[in-house]
This record gives structure tokens, sequence and C-alpha cells, in this order.
């Protein structure tokens, strides 16, 4: 089986090559779509040997997809964003999945790089050539009605799901510019095509979420609310809306509709690791309300669902000390900066453990630590505080 990589690209010259690097022992055709570079970009793609063509930006995504799929020549299609990458150890799972004469999409599993709340996600970036697999909506664009519509004419045709990681996503470690611009254009687009089409409720839960991350959260609760009432199908779509509704109900200080929330988004039929954030939050409501053991145990999981997740073993931590367990919490957060060694607060807390054990030097040490390390994030103002407060406790920096 062949397979071509197919992307939309403007201006990406930083990540590009990374991008295209990992997918060159597996593609064998490179077909990018250039919606007006500036940079080096074009001439990235070029030393890659791959083939650019021109595409004039019309706001729809799922247009510039379906424009590049047509100079696709091979059996399969890999989609890509150039702040991606292919994880290398996937690529033999790849090649088996093509094989399988009845497979005609693959759900694949993306890690959110620098994503605390949500650190996966699953997408349907790899799928057969076929003439009526095209993207539907204009962002968000997904392949997911025309694999349906496949399947009800031909119901031969599986979707394959890989539970690997196979893409990293670096997006999330845009600068603050980069961020706001992408909020306007994508707020724009899915207002414009909710529109269109108001009972959508997939596009309800990413707008809905989009305005609370832009503060507009009354606008956001009730777009959220309106997807909800549409009852629909897709495990996903029914995570994300209860996920949403229960972040957005915390933040208007409606802990109980919250909690709800949270508890119906974590009932849905989803790898765990998808639900991360949800169970996390959860947990966070809890600890405020002075349910710790609860709150102890859904950390617990979350930590088993993700032993990598930093996050998980820092909030255990901060739980079993308001317990009163300083030893436990001492280790959990010696186990969140085995997992992440720049985490300040992680750094900070266990120099107030270690405090409150009588543990005087171990206390320096990590508080210091603490203060390089928010020097480095350019938090100076907590660096300043926290050294004060060194500074009252007696302790030398």
């Amino acid at each position: 089986m062949t397979l071509s990589l197919c992307m939309i690209v403007k201006n990406e010259a930083p990540n590009l090559s990374r991008c295209l690097q990992s997918v060159v022992d597996i593609v064998d055709e490179q077909i990018i779509l250039d919606t007006g570079s500036t940079d080096e970009t074009i001439a990235i793609a070029q030393s890659f040997a791959a083939q650019i063509y021109k595409y004039d930006w019309q706001d729809d995504f799922a247009a510039a997809r379906n424009y590049g799929l047509q100079y696709v020549q091979s059996d399969w299609v890999l989609v890509l964003d150039a702040d991606e990458i292919l994880v290398p150890g996937i690529i033999p799972q790849l090649q088996r999945v093509m094989q399988e004469p009845n497979t005609l999409a693959v759900t694949l599993l993306r890690q959110e790089v620098g994503a605390q709340q949500s650190p996966y996600s699953l997408l349907c970036r790899l799928f057969r050539r076929h003439p009526q697999m095209v993207f539907k909506r204009p962002y968000h664009e997904v392949i997911d009605e025309s694999v349906l519509a496949i399947q009800a004419q031909d119901p031969h045709w599986q979707v394959a799901y890989l539970p690997e990681v196979a893409i990293e996503h670096l997006g999330y470690q845009r600068d603050a510019i980069a961020t706001r611009n992408k909020h306007q254009r994508a707020r724009r687009i899915m207002a414009a095509a909710l529109a269109q089409d108001p009972t959508d409720a997939y596009l309800c839960s990413k707008l809905g979420a989009l305005y609370g991350e832009m503060g507009e959260v009354e606008e956001g609760l009730v777009l959220l609310e309106q997807g909800l009432r549409l009852k629909p199908t897709e495990a996903a779509i029914v995570y994300e809306l209860h996920y949403h509704l229960g972040h957005t109900y915390g933040r208007l200080g409606q802990v109980q509709s919250a909690l709800q929330h949270y508890q119906q988004a974590v009932s849905q039929d989803l790898p765990d690791c998808l639900k991360i954030g949800a169970y996390n939050n959860w947990a966070n409501l809890l600890k405020q309300l002075g349910h710790l053991d609860q709150a102890c145990q859904l950390y617990k999981h979350l930590i088993a669902c993700q032993p990598d997740l930093a996050m998980g073993y820092y909030n255990l931590g901060l739980t079993l000390r308001e317990k009163g367990d300083l030893g436990g919490a001492i280790s959990a957060y010696q186990q969140a900066l085995e997992k992440q060694p720049d985490y300040a607060d992680a750094y900070q807390n266990l120099g107030v453990a270690f405090f409150k054990q009588g543990n005087l030097q171990a206390s320096q040490q990590a508080f210091v630590q603490a203060i390089d390390l928010h020097l480095q994030h350019n938090n100076v103002a907590e660096a300043d505080r926290l050294q004060q407060g060194m500074a009252d406790l007696g302790l030398p920096l």
C-alpha cells in the first residue's frame, strides 16, 4: 500500500522540517497546499521533494483539505499539520493496518504536548483514498460523516483504532499573540458555520468552549447547553459538552452543577486517557468541598490512567497535605518532579511540607529551587513573594 502525506501550510518555517522529517520513512509522496507563505516554508518543503500547490484561503479548512486530496495518487492518505509529528514507534503499526483489506480509516491517538487538562485526543487522520471521502465543517474539519456514508453503502468497511500515541501536537506551546489570533479566526469561522446549521452539537461544543476560553462565559454556557439539548449520540461529543459545562459551571461558582457534569463526562464510553481533564477537575472540586478521601481516590485513578502526568501527583500531594499526611505529600511532590523537573509549584509546596515536618535544610533547598524556576519562567512576582516568605520563616536564601 502506498501512502501520501497531505498538508495545509502558511508561514510554518519553524515547524515544517521537523514534521516532514517524521514521515520521510513511510510516505511515498507529500502533497502540500500553501495558502500564502512569505517565509522559508516553500523552500523547506522543496528540500523534502514535496509537491507544492498554491491555494487562495477561503476561511474553510474542509474546502482546503478537499482541494489537496485531488492531487493524491497513493492508496492511503495521512493528514498532518505543520506543528504535528508522526511518532516513530507507530510506523510499523500504520504499515500493518494499511494492509488490512477491509479497513477504510484509522483513528489515531494524538498527544497534546503542553496541555495539562486534555493531553490526548482522538482523530481520524489516516484513511483510504476513496472518491466519496471528503472533509466536512469549515473549522475542526473531519471525515467522520463521509466514513459513515460509505459504510452505509458498503458495510464491509471498518474503522480501525490504534491505542498508542501516533501524533504529537505542539500547537499548545504557541505564544499569546498567536493564540489570540487563532481564537479570533476560529470564532469567526465556527460562528458562521453554526448560523447555517444550528443543529450541529459538535460545533456547539467547540464554539461554546472557545467562548469560555475567551472569557465570554455566559455566551459559552448557552451554546454548550444548546448542544446537550440536541442529544448527540457520539460519546466524544457528549463527553466534551459535559466536560466544558462542568468547567463553565465551576467558573460561575455553581459547584453542584459542575460536579454533575463531570460525573456525566467520565461515564462516557471512551478510553480513560481522554477523560483526564474531567477526572482532574472533578477531584479539584471535591478537594475544595473538603471531600479529601474522594479527591485522593480520583487523583490516584488519574495517575493510573497517565503515570507520566506530573499534575496528578502534584494535586495528590496538595490533598494529602490537607489531610495531614506530610510524608505522603512529600512523596507525591517528589514523584511530580521526577516527571517534570521544572515544576516550580511542586518545589514550592515540597518546601512547605518539609518545613512543617521540621526538616529546615530540605525546606530551604526546595524553596531556592522554586525561586530559580519561577525566575526562569519570568514569574518574578511569585519569586519575590517566596523570597519574602523565606525571610519571614528565618530561612537563608
